[in-house]
């Protein structure tokens, strides 16, 4: 079972790298099943590549010290945060681990700030999982062929899920 507080993840410590990276790797291989395409990005990312990125992380981690899930976000220009990536280690699957973490980036670690992210369109879980939390969904679009993807945005991290927003606010 992950700890249940999330926790800053240090991608320059070679072995949390390294598992950051297998876990990626393992969710993007469940996710390329859910949406029918094999060509997402992390998955073809090297260690080095992955290291490499402008990103902030953060992660659960289970009884034995290893991560189980983590997510990745970068600043916008325009203020906002854009998540990378959120990825669980399938052992942790359906314990709520990718919930915890969206939840804790919401309310502790960019509070107030519009939140985009992007997921396969297929990604029916994910999809959920952004609905759930108030996310509002935007245009699919399709950078590659064969790949269909939805973006969602949450104006306000302060505003309860499910609750819109008055017209003229954000």
């Amino acid at each position: 079972m992950p700890s249940p507080q999330p926790r800053p993840l240090d991608l320059s410590d070679d072995a949390t790298a390294a598992a950051v990276h297998r876990i990626g790797r393992a969710a993007y291989a469940v996710e390329a099943g859910l949406i029918g395409f094999e060509g997402i990005p992390a998955l073809g990312e090297s260690l080095a590549q992955m290291r490499a990125r402008p990103l902030n992380w953060f992660g659960v981690v289970s009884e034995d010290g290893e991560p189980a899930g983590f997510l990745a976000w970068e600043e916008e220009s325009d203020g906002g945060v854009g998540i990378d990536r959120l990825c669980v280690d399938p052992a942790f699957f359906r314990r709520g681990v990718a919930s915890l973490l969206l939840r804790h980036a919401l309310a502790e670690v960019f509070p107030g700030r519009t939140v985009r992210v992007a997921t396969g369109a297929a990604n029916t879980p994910a999809v959920r999982l952004y609905e759930a939390l108030g996310f509002t969904r935007g245009a699919d679009f399709s950078p590659a062929p064969g790949l269909v993807m939805a973006s969602f945005s949450r104006p306000t991290a302060g505003r309860p899920p499910g609750r819109r927003a008055r017209p003229g606010t954000s």
